[in-house]
């Protein structure tokens, strides 16, 4: 599919656009202008697909919906997201928007109609609520909400006019649109019968449609990668593992983890399937800022582009944008004019090579997962489909080494030198990518 063969840039709207941090659903702002000002920059880099964040009209950070019929006032209208699709789908660029079908914000209209007429409206079975308890907000009644968080109001999925509103949502945006997939956030917390419903709806209209579901612990989530439920998961472990191993010099952590999801042994949880890679997100610490000697980065982003998954680029970190997780999470999500773009070109250059290549691989797409080379300090696996044979190296410790991975010779194509396979060379903090000949 399409996806598989895609490499996915990660915007996060509000934050990109500089949008206020609370509405005061009164004035629309109109911002989407930024996002399609990038396009040029997004073609350069070879992306095929945007991942946006919750752009839905919210209370604050769009987890929080009030409206899942509307963009949110702060980043403009709907003509004109419209608008933005139509150009990303001229240059080639898919769009895959997140949808949060788990909670609302207090501000959701059935929820606000439920604290003012209570028992009096039918929108009551919509939420799981207590009639003899009190809220956080003094609303004179109680209901569930995500983890501890009063201000985002857990749905009751198991409603069923609730469920065709959301479907109705869901239709809204494929016909209205045109988008090409959805983020599923909290994926962890839906029922695998709506994972079904929804998988079923989105492919009467468009059958190469993309669900990815938001997973943090990914151990049990196997049977909700079906062709009737999700295309792929969030591959949270080997985004720990990465950035571990890396810090650590202890490159065993990564490479268990590839062969425990994706080597050909029949324990192995995910062979043969696409996991959503990534190294780092608007939930977490920028990979820039996580990572403890920066001169691996490029080995470890080669790492990631050519592991089994599809990977994805959280946007400013192509640049070595750092944030951490303070101010509730806002210096993870600065402005597009916050970003310094000439910061480092050579991470720029080496994400658009990686990306040339990743885009133009079978092997890389659909291969099969072998380790072939493991130390502390440097690994080599292979992936292969067909007759296409790629091997991935990578050194991030501060000498050159060199290894035998089998007879014959290859091309490194971030380089376009050739290689021998009987004694792969790599200097301090380099990696290769190699196809064999």
């Amino acid at each position: 599919m399409w996806f598989d063969e895609s490499v996915f840039y990660q915007i996060y709207p509000l934050g990109f656009c500089g949008a206020e941090r609370e509405n005061d659903f009164k004035e629309t702002r109109r911002r989407l202008h930024k996002i399609k000002e990038e396009i040029p920059h997004l073609k350069e880099l070879g992306v095929k697909a945007v991942l946006f964040n919750p752009l839905f009209e919210s209370e604050r950070h769009g987890y929080d919906t009030a409206d899942f019929f509307k963009i949110d006032r702060r980043l403009g209208t709907n003509e004109e997201f419209k608008e933005l699709v139509a150009q990303l789908h001229a240059a080639g660029i898919r769009v895959v928007l997140d949808g949060v079908f788990h909670h609302t914000g207090r501000e959701f209209f059935p929820f606000k109609e439920v604290r003012e007429k209570r028992e009096s409206t039918d929108y009551r079975f919509w939420f799981n609520l207590d009639f003899y308890g009190n809220s956080a907000y003094n609303d004179g009644f109680n209901y569930e909400n995500w983890e501890g968080h009063p201000e985002l109001v857990k749905l009751r999925l198991e409603n069923c006019d609730l469920v065709n509103y959301l479907m109705d949502a869901v239709r809204f945006w494929i016909n209205e649109f045109g988008i090409d997939g959805l983020r599923l956030d909290v994926c962890y917390s839906l029922p695998r019968w709506f994972l079904e419903r929804l998988r079923a709806e989105v492919n009467a209209l468009k059958p190469d449609f993309f669900l990815l579901g938001e997973v943090i612990h990914i151990g049990n989530f196997r049977d909700a990668l079906a062709s009737n439920r999700l295309d792929s998961i969030t591959n949270y472990e080997c985004y720990k593992g990465l950035v571990s191993a890396f810090n650590s010099d202890n490159l065993f952590e990564i490479e268990h983890s590839l062969t425990r999801l994706f080597g050909a042994q029949p324990w192995c949880l995910y062979t043969g399937k696409n996991l959503f890679s990534f190294a780092d997100n608007h939930d977490v610490a920028r990979l820039a800022t996580q990572l403890l000697d920066r001169r691996k980065i490029n080995a470890l982003y080669t790492v990631l582009f050519t592991m089994s998954g599809i990977p994805c680029i959280y946007y400013g970190s192509e640049y070595g944008k750092e944030g951490d997780k303070g101010d509730n999470d806002i210096h993870l999500r600065p402005a597009i004019e916050e970003i310094d773009k000439s910061a480092n070109p050579e991470l720029f250059a080496h994400l658009k090579k990686l990306t040339e290549i990743r885009t133009s691989s079978r092997a890389l797409a659909y291969g099969d997962y072998e380790k072939k080379v493991l130390q502390n300090k440097y690994f080599c696996f292979r992936r292969s489909s067909g007759d296409e044979t790629m091997y991935t190296a990578a050194n991030i410790s501060d000498a050159p080494v060199s290894f035998y991975v089998c007879g014959g010779e290859g091309e490194d194509l971030l380089s376009g030198e050739r290689v021998s396979l009987e004694s792969i060379s790599l200097a301090p903090f380099s990696s290769k990518i190699i196809r064999a000949l």
